[in-house]
């Protein structure tokens, strides 16, 4: 794989579920993947929570493969964690005959996922102002309405997650003015006609 190879996406099963869909376990995976590595006591000071609530949390993602321990950054007794580099695929195909511990667990996920998305959104709008010229044309919130097909709207998520992928190996060195970390949101799903 080379250095800017999207890894193949961990499918979630009910078992990382487990491990996965508590609010702030996907919050501290959330920080790690955007911040990079850090530690619990940081990982506490930056999401308001104590250092023994993270600590925990994050010994259970680490159980389950989530996150591991990122030793090149520690020094004596701290120590440091980092997001697993594979990005993660949620498939409700895979739960539809779950039991209702599951079917909790997978409710938790996709709201919790949709939370973040809002937390995101809020966030840039509340910040905006502060974006350079070029970057306040490079944002976009919009929304379409299309009529598809089950198997359509496959078609177009897959599509559209190609052409993401497509950027990632498109990466500006990391002395490029103006680059900057992006988050594509992208949501498909059909609204009722009433």
């Amino acid at each position: 794989m080379t250095e800017h190879e999207t890894p193949k996406p961990r499918r979630l099963d009910a078992r990382s579920l487990r491990g996965l869909a508590h609010p702030l376990r996907m919050q501290l995976l959330d920080s790690l993947r955007i911040h990079g590595p850090a530690t619990a006591s940081q990982l506490a000071e930056r999401l308001g929570e104590s250092s023994g609530a993270t600590s925990y949390h994050l010994r259970q993602l680490a159980d389950h493969g989530f996150v591991e321990d990122a030793p090149e950054h520690g020094k004596g007794r701290e120590r440091w964690w980092r997001a697993s580099a594979r990005p993660l695929a949620y498939d409700s195909a895979d739960f539809e005959d779950a039991g209702p511990e599951v079917r909790g667990l997978t409710e938790v996920f996709l709201q919790e996922g949709a939370a973040r998305h809002t937390r995101e959104l809020a966030t840039w709008l509340g910040t905006r102002d502060k974006l350079s010229p070029a970057w306040s044309r490079a944002t976009d919130m919009s929304d379409m309405t299309l009529r598809l097909t089950p198997e359509l709207a496959l078609e177009l998520i897959e599509k559209m997650h190609e052409l993401v992928d497509g950027y990632r190996n498109r990466v500006p060195d990391a002395d490029t003015p103006e680059a900057q970390q992006v988050r594509v949101h992208t949501h498909l799903f059909p609204i009722d006609p009433q």
